[in-house]
């Protein structure tokens, strides 16, 4: 425990200062260990095993030696609850920004000590979505050690999660294969997906819907144009043509249609990787179980029903409407009245309409490595 506690002074003090920690009243430091103990719940065992050391420091008159202690396992605390425990390794490949930027721990704990605000410190600091209270429920109770990993993962990518989504967000899990549409913390609807092959596979990351664009243009990608369209254009240009594909200034594009690879909609979501949802052509393949079929992007079925209802705001936009202007086979962009987050994740465990636990394949293998502990050794992130 010494030698923690010079970290925390090497690290939180000013060169050549001395660490000032807050004085803790009794009750305070009974609200600490409250918090601590109720760690073990969220799959955060080093910060819960650090309940012992301050019920130690209790039993001494040593005031000073309280306070450091107490702040110790508080920072250990505050910084478990925003990022995590012991699965930093599985955090590669998530480019999701939880948004908490906790550059001086020290002065936090301080502050919610001089202001009697513990509760509010460490209740902002945990997720509040209702899928990761049932997975800290489920992790309260499972006996089994595969299965605690899997959970204990599951909570920690839920602090790689922003702590405010939206007011109205989408979020793709591809390890579900479902999409989910949210409004005042309720799901309001659920669609199937089609995600990436392993080959291919769907990226995580968050992005903002603007808009919809109905009976849209394909602009094909390099890795497929080289793959297998640049090859047909070039000997089958009858069977290309028929295709709808088209070359226009050096770029390869295929025109809305019933062959279109986006189907009648996309959504749209600028990002850095080139992923969208969108509709397909290819509905048999939403029969399947399993469905990781894609190039990376997201094909989503009853597509145009997740256009109207994202577009709802507008009574104008009902599904008549949609299906009208689908009919004409132009090309149409609908703005949001209001653009919404879309957050593309990977949860290989997730809550069921019954407050159980569903859990996925790894179809990624993402889950690699996941661990939890006891306790018996520290580890942060």
């Amino acid at each position: 425990m010494r030698r923690f506690l010079c970290f925390i002074f090497l690290c939180l003090a000013p060169t050549n200062a001395k660490a000032e920690f807050p004085h803790w009243q009794k009750d305070q430091i009974a609200r600490l260990i409250e918090w601590l103990d109720a760690a073990k719940d969220d799959g955060l065992g080093p910060a819960a095993s650090e309940a012992a050391t301050v019920r130690d420091a209790l039993q001494t008159p040593d005031t000073p030696r309280l306070d450091s202690v107490a702040t110790a396992a508080a920072i250990s605390l505050l910084r478990a609850h925003r990022n995590g425990c012991c699965n930093a390794s599985l955090r590669t490949g998530w480019h999701i920004d939880n948004g908490i930027a906790l550059t001086d721990p020290l002065a936090a704990v301080t502050d919610a000590v001089r202001l009697n605000r513990l509760d509010e410190l460490f209740g902002t600091a945990r997720p509040s979505h209702p899928y990761y209270y049932a997975l800290r429920q489920a992790f309260s109770r499972e006996t089994d050690p595969e299965r605690r990993k899997i959970l204990a993962a599951n909570l920690d990518r839920w602090r790689w999660m922003p702590r405010v989504l939206g007011e109205r967000y989408l979020m793709v899990n591809t390890a579900s294969f479902e999409a989910s549409l949210w409004e005042a913390r309720k799901e309001i609807g659920r669609w199937e997906v089609i995600v990436g092959k392993t080959g291919s596979p769907t990226p995580v990351f968050s992005a903002r819907v603007t808009g919809v664009i109905l009976n849209p243009w394909w602009e094909i990608p390099s890795s497929i144009v080289a793959e297998s369209v640049g090859a047909l254009v070039r000997n089958k240009p009858a069977e290309a043509t028929r295709r709808g594909y088209v070359v226009q200034d050096g770029r390869y594009r295929q025109r809305p249609g019933a062959t279109n690879a986006l189907g009648r909609m996309k959504l749209v979501m600028p990002n850095p990787y080139s992923v969208y949802l969108h509709d397909t052509p290819s509905q048999s393949l939403f029969d399947r179980d399993v469905r990781a079929f894609s190039h990376g992007c997201v094909r989503v079925g009853d597509a145009l029903g997740l256009a109207t209802t994202l577009l709802s705001a507008d009574p104008a936009w009902d599904r008549k409407r949609v299906d009208a202007a689908v009919a004409t086979g132009r090309t149409v962009k609908v703005d949001l009245l209001q653009p919404i987050p879309v957050y593309v994740t990977y949860f290989t465990a997730e809550s069921d309409a019954n407050g159980g636990i569903r859990y996925f394949p790894d179809i990624y293998k993402r889950d690699k490595g996941a661990t939890t502990s006891d306790g018996s050794e520290r580890c942060t992130q």
